[in-house]
């Protein structure tokens, strides 16, 4: 019998040009702030940019925590500009953070744009296995390792094209956090604790349109 799991479902290639549209369930991205960066006073006094914003699930909390966030994407979900982060030029020094969820086909290349062109820190949100690869290593890895490998205690249900409360799936997350003036030291591994219950809200689901972010 063939395993139709969305763990199993989401185990796949995406085509060149396919957006790779999973969206972020907020309460993933609040665990992020509250549980892996902390320091909601330093925040609000900072800047954010979100380079694949989708339908904007991750812009809506961010901006929760951040004093101004900045945000578009490469495909036109209806909700913030377009803008292709990798080809579109940059400015570096501009935004203190980079916080994102790329497509998994493009997560290296978002990450060392994003150390190139972010203050304080980058922080990309991407399945568990993305640790692996002598790509990314001889890339990123072996020279740029995170400073926080925090991977999700509980699973973090993200379905093609759609944010559905009752979702499940048995992929494993991770936010891989790259804080600057700490680039160098030891990774520090670390787990998010159960924590869906307390950061998810149910307004996050209201109006939800079948788009990314």
């Amino acid at each position: 019998m063939q395993n139709t799991s969305h763990a199993v479902m989401s185990q796949r290639v995406e085509a060149k040009d396919s957006p790779d549209d999973f969206p972020t369930p907020p309460w993933a991205t609040r665990a992020l702030l509250e549980h892996v960066i902390g320091d909601r006073d330093s925040l609000r006094q900072m800047t954010c940019l979100e380079p694949a914003c989708g339908a904007g699930h991750m812009v809506k909390v961010l901006k929760d925590y951040f004093g101004h966030v900045t945000y578009y994407d490469a495909y036109n979900y209806r909700y913030g500009p377009i803008q292709d982060f990798l080809v579109h030029p940059q400015k570096t020094d501009v935004h203190d953070w980079i916080i994102t969820n790329p497509p998994f086909r493009l997560a290296e290349e978002f990450v060392l744009h994003s150390l190139r062109l972010a203050r304080v820190g980058v922080a990309i949100l991407a399945r568990t296995v993305f640790l692996e690869s002598v790509g990314r290593y001889k890339a990123i890895f072996g020279r740029l390792p995170p400073n926080k490998f925090a991977q999700f205690s509980e699973r973090v249900p993200m379905l093609r094209g759609r944010l559905e409360r009752s979702a499940t799936t048995a992929t494993e997350y991770a936010w891989f956090v790259w804080e600057k003036e700490r680039i160098g030291d030891p990774p520090r591994l670390m787990w998010i604790p159960p924590c869906r219950r307390n950061l998810e809200r149910v307004a996050d689901y209201d109006s939800v349109r079948h788009y990314s972010g």
